[in-house]
């Protein structure tokens, strides 16, 4: 009898541990570094895509928890300056670049561009995140050769390291002048849903992979 209550106790005890041990267990994390377009700028934070992906991770059932680092104006180079802390902080299991917009519209050099998004996206792989990149297009008004060789750049880098990329963010809106604010660039609370349902299909296997391990 002493026997078999001492081993009931041990199972016990060790079947609490572990359930304990799964309570706990952190949710993984989506960190969003990004310019205005993903900091929701002139509209409430909380109808910007990145607070609707929230919500549309709870419903669809991921234990994911989002942190938009997001800083309105912010370049590749803010961005590559900041992402280490955020890294260390928040230790994502996957993470998202939307930035480049802003290098584009002050027409810094394509080199700078690339260097700094493929530095981005090498340290959220050595941190151990899964990395997506979101694409952007300038107006041809900047030039087309520029203009091209910029867009291509983001795809370069994917290609070279093996990030996800949305080849464009904007796509789904890009033509449409309802879909933005009066300054003519960022996009309204309208539109915000039309861009998480743009991205979703390139962002929801990353989901998948990183709770399945």
């Amino acid at each position: 009898m002493l026997l078999k209550h001492f081993l009931w106790m041990v199972l016990t005890v060790g079947w609490s541990f572990g359930a304990l041990a799964a309570t706990d267990a952190e949710p993984p994390t989506v960190l969003v570094l990004g310019d205005s377009l993903s900091a929701a700028y002139g509209i409430p934070r909380s109808a910007g895509w990145v607070a609707l992906m929230q919500d549309r991770l709870a419903q669809a059932g991921y234990p994911h928890q989002v942190v938009n680092a997001s800083v309105s104006g912010e370049t590749t180079a803010g961005g590559l300056r900041r992402l280490p802390a955020q890294l260390q902080r928040h230790q994502p299991a996957l993470l998202i670049i939307e930035l480049g917009g802003n290098d584009g519209l002050r027409g810094q050099p394509l080199p700078a561009l690339h260097n700094n998004l493929r530095a981005m996206v090498e340290q959220g792989q050595q941190a151990g995140a899964r990395v997506a990149i979101f694409g952007m297009r300038i107006p041809s008004n900047y030039g087309a050769a520029y203009a091209e060789q910029f867009h291509s750049r983001f795809a370069a880098v994917a290609e070279a390291t093996g990030a996800t990329l949305l080849p464009f963010f904007l796509e789904p809106i890009a033509l449409d002048e309802d879909a933005f604010l009066p300054d003519g660039i960022h996009p309204n609370a309208a539109a915000q849903p039309r861009l998480l349902e743009h991205a979703w299909p390139v962002l929801e296997p990353l989901f998948k992979s990183s709770t399945s391990g």
